[in-house]
């Protein structure tokens, strides 16, 4: 449904709202963050904003140290005119007993639409992630939440004054789960006299796995059920595994649907660059009865879809859409266009004078790795992306760069984390005369081995012409670099590198461009323009 790094759906249908689908999903440390996708019809989806879109809604994004660190799990819901966005800024790199880890924060907004409308975090005390909101019968507001898992796992329950963030009871341990590791995810629904508790379980490896029990008190205690779990890929041969953190809705007719998190790996859990994608699949639910979840296997079926409907408005691109972007005078950078924590503005220009329809980027001290491979802090990285969201792709861009100092760099990149990327660019080494020039140079970054760097010259027939850079996607496992003058029909491939180191963690691709000093004392500027992303294919079995 969301295809690309789009993990932990929460998703709700909006009668008031033009009869209108809305979803989040988790950002970690992208920015704007929290990116929320609109449909009429559950087909078409288009990003409309971002929740985090300015940096004094929450400051401590800035901060946050190491790359699993960020906005995890975002529960989206709607009540009595406001949407609510509920979630957890993680700083991954504390340890779970540290409070200072969890920072629970609650976002309001009267229009998704309008990013100005969504206000600054609100935040409540609670040692643990993927807080979700409930609104009772009488009014009152609660959140549910899971409890950090190597401390003391389970789903808690507390209530909350999400206008204020105060914590108005003791937090209830309210369900262990059903013995999977680590529940989380938690999601409360009220029906047929039952409140219903769907969590996910298992971690989000290959064990991952959605459960569900119910109450006839909010409070509990809570029955399992029995034919638990309602969801799971796990010990099946399918393409789509790592199925769970689910969340569920209905459409306009009373239908049922559900959203939930799913790696594209297959079980040997190796080729999955585009990471946690959000997956759809239609759910029966009976009068008193659990909810039975179509499982997923990369066709739908079920339900009848709502006629196709593509009347949304909204400042970002349809999914699945392909990028031809000139940067003509007077645009700005693209709705979905994302960089790694908070940029620097100064940094990015759009057909700056004497450079019209290019892109220019101010060269930042911090590379790609921000030298310590997890932490950017106030200096920022210079760095735009977009997301990968095709199995089969290209995507190129022209360069116009010409360094002059040792180290100073410009290219593109295939960037999963700060320490699980790849990038090819132009960057002044030396040469045998000790005289800076222009070389090529490829190099990896991950855990998992990587190709040796690749290194060089210039060829003197391309000197001080704009280049092409290039990556393609041409089969399911590698990645192809290739470079060249600007329009030429044929580009040089420099590397061909799997995309194991960057299938991995809980984020996806992002394709982008960046400029460096690498630490050095460099100021170039790069001049980026001939943005193009062409989709080639999707894998679904």
């Amino acid at each position: 449904m969301l295809p690309g790094f789009h993990p932990d759906p929460s998703c709700i249908f909006v009668k008031e709202w033009d009869e209108t689908f809305f979803c989040a999903s988790s950002s970690f440390n992208a920015f704007p963050g929290i990116p929320i996708h609109a449909s009429k019809d559950l087909q078409n989806w288009k990003l409309i904003g971002h929740v985090l879109n300015r940096r004094e809604q929450l400051p401590r994004l800035a901060e946050t140290n190491r790359s699993t660190s960020g906005i995890w799990a975002p529960a989206l819901r709607y009540h009595k005119k406001t949407f609510y966005l509920v979630t957890t800024l993680v700083d991954d790199h504390l340890p779970q007993n540290d409070p200072d880890r969890w920072d629970n924060i609650i976002f309001r907004g009267k229009d998704p639409y309008k990013p100005s409308s969504w206000s600054v975090a609100t935040h409540f005390k609670f040692q643990g992630y993927d807080p979700s909101p409930f609104w009772d019968t009488d009014g009152q507001s609660y959140i549910n939440a899971a409890f950090a898992w190597q401390v003391s796992p389970g789903i808690y329950q507390a209530k909350v004054d999400l206008e204020t963030g105060e914590v108005l009871s003791d937090w209830k341990l309210i369900w262990k789960g059903t013995g999977g590791m680590a529940p989380e995810g938690p999601h409360i629904y009220r029906k047929d006299g039952y409140y219903y508790l769907m969590a996910a379980e298992g971690g989000t490896g290959l064990g991952h796995m959605e459960t569900i029990a119910r109450s006839k008190s909010l409070s509990g205690p809570f029955e399992s059920n029995p034919a638990n779990p309602i969801l799971t890929n796990a010990n099946t041969s399918s393409l789509f595994q790592t199925v769970g953190h689910a969340d569920l809705f209905q459409d306009g007719g009373g239908n049922w649907w559900g959203v939930a998190l799913s790696t594209r790996s297959g079980p040997d859990y190796l080729y999955y660059p585009m990471g946690r994608e959000t997956v759809l699949a239609p759910v029966t639910w009976k009068k008193g009865e659990w909810p039975y979840f179509t499982q997923i296997s990369g066709q739908i079926s079920g339900w009848k879809l709502p006629r196709p409907n593509r009347n949304i408005k909204g400042v970002g691109p349809f999914t699945g859409e392909g990028d031809d972007i000139d940067f003509v005078p007077g645009s700005q950078l693209p709705a979905h266009f994302t960089h790694w924590r908070f940029p620097i503005p100064d940094s990015y220009a759009v057909s700056p004078r004497g450079h019209p329809n290019t892109l220019r980027i101010k060269s930042s001290r911090l590379n790609l790795t921000a030298l310590n491979g997890n932490y950017a802090g106030p200096e920022g990285q210079s760095f735009v992306s977009r997301r990968q969201q095709h199995t089969f792709f290209t995507y190129r861009v022209d360069l116009d760069f010409k360094p002059t100092i040792l180290e100073e760099e410009a290219g593109i990149t295939t960037f999963l984390t700060q320490n699980h990327q790849f990038h090819m660019g132009i960057v002044g080494l030396a040469n045998e005369n000790g005289k800076v020039v222009p070389h090529i140079r490829f190099r990896g970054e991950s855990y998992v081995p990587v190709p040796d760097p690749v290194v060089l010259p210039v060829p003197d027939a391309w000197k001080g012409k704009t280049l092409t850079l290039e990556v393609k996607a041409s089969n399911v496992s590698h990645y192809s670099f290739a470079v060249g003058p600007a329009g030429s029909r044929e580009l040089q491939t420099i590397v061909v590198a799997s995309n194991d180191p960057v299938s991995w963690g809980f984020t996806g691709v992002l394709l982008g461009v960046y400029c460096t000093t690498n630490g050095g004392a460099g100021k170039a500027e790069a001049y980026f323009s001939k943005w193009k992303y062409i989709p080639q294919g999707q894998l679904r079995e």
